[in-house]
Order: structure tokens, then C-alpha cells, then sequence
């Protein structure tokens, strides 16, 4: 019996900085019999050369304009990973040439460029997922099933306590390179986005003062936040309100309501280098974790934790169902998303959830 060669996607990369170097263009080249890396694009000259040297066996066009890129018929899918500013704005240009569009999270920085996206994507061959790696993991789909099966949730628990990044980055064998070699005109745009974004965000969307402490929790929860909050939302379901904030920086914590049960969200970076980065749910009888370690580090595992009382016996259980690492499983979702038209969970519209829970945070730690 033979099987039928499987279909190479080209992808073009909008953004040759730190999570394309040590990321997405190595998770890519790995998987060679899935996807080929054909266009770069950036502001910087020098990053495009680096990473274009990073790419094997051929030599990808590089460009500074994301129009070519999203033109080229040799492009089926954009992998939009720059700076969050720009996201909406080339996921969309994506969209209008038709584009299947990987985003890395945030989406956007606010609520009205989320709807922008959703209202091209309406009109586009193309989809758009959102880069929430953390929920494609084995492990945490197998502890969703668990939550799931759980008799009653007493209580919860969502942390992510990190060392400095620079740490991970710089033992993860790849040898990513920083680059200053854009105009004055690049940073000043940068900034000028910057500014407006949060100021509707803040001020326009959730009605609350933009100042240094609110600005930085912002970008905060659209950053690392994300990853947490998504996690907690696909396990557990929306919150219903925030009963307890500390927004401080460079520690905070949040205490949600669920209609039987609360949520502890505890969150923070120091300069101790390790990882710890956990979703832990309490039910009456057994106890659902999982854990992640950095996932700059290729193929350390995502494990499932479960503790329970077995007939009166307290019983861990360590399920390491695989090293196979979430950015590879991310990437296959997006390879059967464009490849097969196989739906996947971390769309523009889940995305949207996480700004509801931004507003509910912001609002109780921020406002009047």
C-alpha cells in the first residue's frame, strides 16, 4: 500500500526577530515534509540576512515590504510574528490576498482591530489562528478530558512565575542575533501605534485612565497573560467576575469567580531562571495539573499531574504522553487547517475572549 505525497506549504514570515529565530523558522525546517519557508520580511536588512541563512537547502526571497510577501504566489500561508502593534494590520493585509494567516498572540492590542480581522476574514479565502501553543500541547488536551470528568471543581489554580527569557533563549541552541538597523521613521511609527492602541484600549474600550502602571499591565496580559488565560478559559469557562486584584508589576494576581468555585491567577518575573508555568484544578477526589517548561528549549515535555484518593489510597500519577513539543503540534493543526480545511479551537473570535477577561481585570484593578 502506498500513501499519496503530502502537500508542502509555502509560508511566507512577517518578522525576523527572536521568536521567528528561535521558534517558528527551526519548528519549520524540521518539519520539511510540511512546510517550506519561501519569503522574509522586515524592517531590518541585517535580520533578514541572518535568518535567511538560517532557512536550509534553499535561499527564501526576503523583502521589506509585507504586501510582497502577501502577494507572492508562493506564499499559502503568512506566519504574522513581529511586533504586536503591526499584528492586526498584516494579518488583514494577509486576508485580503487571500492568505491562510498563523498570528502569534496577541492577536491585537485591541477589540476594535479584533473585529477589523474578523470582518476581513469574512471576506477572504483565508483563516486566521491565533499562536496559543500552550493549548495544543498532548498533556493539556488529555487534563481538559479530565477536568472534564471531574465530579466537582472546588477550586483552581493558574500560575506562570518566570525567570529572565534571555536565559532560555541563550541555551536553546539556536543562536538568535538582535538587530538595530531600522530608520528613526520605523521606531517612531512603532511608538505612535503603540500609544493610540492602548489609549483605545484603555480609555475608549474599558474606561479606565491610561497611565504607566495601567499601560504596562496591558501589554502585560496581551504578552504573557495570554498564554495563561486562554489555558484557563479552554479548561475551566469564562469567569463569571474578578473578586480580587493586585495588578503590580513585576508580581500580580487575580482571584475569579465561577459560579461553584474560584480561580487564582498568580503571576510574575524575577531574575531566578527557572519555569514554572501550571493550571492545577481540585475536585473532590483527585487533582488535575499540568505543567509546562519553557518551550524555547526544544523537546522538554508538558506532563500531566494527577493525585486522587483510591479507595482510600493516595495515589500521583506522571503522564509524559509525549516530547513531542506544542509549537510542532501547533503547526500541524495549522498544516490540517490549511492543507485539509480542518477547523481549529484558537480563532479570531476565541481570541476576543480574552479581551473580556483584559476588561474584567483592568476594570477591578484600574478603575474608580
Amino acid at each position: 500500500m502506498t500513501t499519496s505525497p503530502r502537500r508542502i506549504l509555502n509560508v511566507g514570515i512577517i518578522g525576523c526577530g527572536e521568536v521567528a529565530q528561535v521558534v517558528h523558522i527551526p519548528t519549520l525546517s524540521y518539519m520539511s515534509n510540511w512546510f517550506r519557508i519561501t519569503y522574509l520580511c522586515d524592517i531590518s536588512a541585517q535580520a533578514l540576512k541572518h535568518c535567511a541563512d538560517k532557512v536550509p537547502n534553499h535561499a527564501p526571497r526576503t523583502t521589506r515590504d509585507p504586501a510582497e510577501l502577501c502577494a507572492s504566489k508562493d506564499v499559502d500561508v503568512v506566519l504574522v510574528v513581529n511586533s504586536d502593534e503591526y499584528h492586526a494590520a498584516h494579518a488583514i493585509l494577509a486576508l485580503q490576498h487571500d492568505r491562510y494567516v498563523l498570528v502569534e498572540k496577541p492577536l491585537a492590542l485591541t477589540k476594535r482591530d479584533i473585529a477589523a480581522i474578523m470582518e476581513a476574514e469574512r471576506t477572504s479565502k483565508g483563516r486566521v489562528m491565533v499562536g496559543y501553543m500552550r493549548r495544543y500541547a498532548a498533556p493539556f488536551e488529555d487534563a481538559v478530558k479530565e477536568i472534564g470528568g471531574l465530579d466537582n471543581i472546588l477550586y483552581a489554580r493558574v500560575r506562570d512565575i518566570l525567570g529572565p527569557n534571555a536565559h532560555f533563549v541563550g541555551q536553546s541552541g539556536t543562536f538568535p542575533a538582535k538587530f538595530f538597523d531600522f530608520t528613526p521613521e520605523d521606531a517612531e511609527d512603532k511608538q505612535a501605534r503603540a500609544t493610540e492602541m492602548v489609549k483605545t484600549a484603555l480609555e475608549t474600550e474599558c474606561g479606565i485612565p491610561v497611565t504607566p502602571q495601567s499601560t504596562r499591565m496591558w501589554r502585560v496580559l496581551g504578552g504573557l497573560g495570554s498564554h495563561d488565560l486562554s489555558v484557563m478559559r479552554e479548561a475551566l469557562g469564562m469567569p463569571q467576575k474578578v473578586v480580587g486584584s493586585a495588578p503590580n508589576f513585576p508580581f500580580w494576581n487575580v482571584l475569579f469567580k465561577y459560579p461553584s468555585f474560584t480561580v487564582s491567577y498568580e503571576s510574575g518575573l524575577d531574575n531566578v531562571p527557572r519555569f514554572d508555568a501550571h493550571i492545577e484544578v481540585y475536585g473532590n477526589n483527585k487533582t488535575v495539573r499540568v505543567q509546562y517548561d519553557t518551550p524555547y528549549v526544544k523537546g522538554l515535555p508538558v506532563t500531566m499531574h494527577i493525585t486522587e484518593n483510591v479507595d482510600g489510597t493516595y495515589r500521583e500519577t506522571t503522564v509524559r504522553k509525549s516530547y513531542e513539543d506544542a509549537y510542532t503540534l501547533e503547526m500541524k493543526s495549522l498544516w490540517a487547517l490549511v492543507a485539509k480545511g480542518k477547523p481549529v479551537k484558537t480563532t479570531p473570535e476565541d481570541a476576543l475572549k480574552d479581551f473580556e477577561i483584559f476588561d474584567m481585570i483592568m476594570k477591578h484593578g484600574f478603575g474608580a
